[in-house]
């Protein structure tokens, strides 16, 4: 029964301490890979995240990392890199309608580090500052990659040079589509 009573005692301060300072979490997916869930490794990262860095007003800066909201749907998480801030003009990628965007004031483009691999500002547009929540800043698990982060692992991009410029893309997608399709189709036998 002490114990117990110990336990509720604490429990509000670790829950403040997540709530505001330093939440861990696992990132899963291949959008931000290498920076998260290299291909060298069988495990999802699980990393430490830094509430206040955020809340407590500093700036977000290009090539930040960072977690946020998704805008779509608010129950999940997305973590992406900061590839353009307020002001910036940036050249979009399918399936964004525009081949241009200026960033406006309080917003933020994010991107994965796989392009083809990523739901970020190229599907919903220019991010609120509202909805960023935290920055990675230490992988915990696995712990072959326990350290803190490294942000420089990712292909970062310039914000008026897309890595592929729009129209090339959709050719290469339009090719890759094809091959996937030849592949499927492939010699039938009877």
């Amino acid at each position: 029964m002490k114990r117990a009573l110990r336990v509720l005692y604490w429990s509000p301060l670790g829950l403040a301490f997540t709530q505001y300072f330093y939440t861990p979490k696992t990132v899963r997916g291949r959008s931000m890979q290498p920076t998260f869930n290299p291909d060298t490794s069988a495990w999802n990262d699980v990393v430490i995240f830094d509430r206040s860095s955020v809340s407590s007003g500093n700036s977000i800066s290009k090539g930040d990392i960072i977690s946020l909201k998704n805008p779509v749907d608010g129950k999940k998480t997305l973590v992406k890199r900061v590839v353009a801030v307020a002001g910036d003009t940036i050249k979009t990628f399918p399936p964004y309608p525009l081949n241009e965007v200026i960033v406006p004031e309080g917003h933020v483009w994010v991107e994965g580090d796989q392009p083809f691999r990523s739901l970020d500002s190229n599907s919903f547009g220019p991010i609120p500052l509202a909805l960023v929540e935290a920055k990675p800043c230490y992988i915990v698990w696995p712990l072959h990659r326990l350290g803190p982060l490294n942000t420089n692992t990712g292909v970062p991009r310039s914000p008026n040079t897309a890595a592929v410029e729009p129209g090339q893309r959709r050719v290469i997608e339009a090719a890759f589509a094809s091959q996937s399709l030849s592949k499927d189709a492939g010699p039938k036998h009877h």
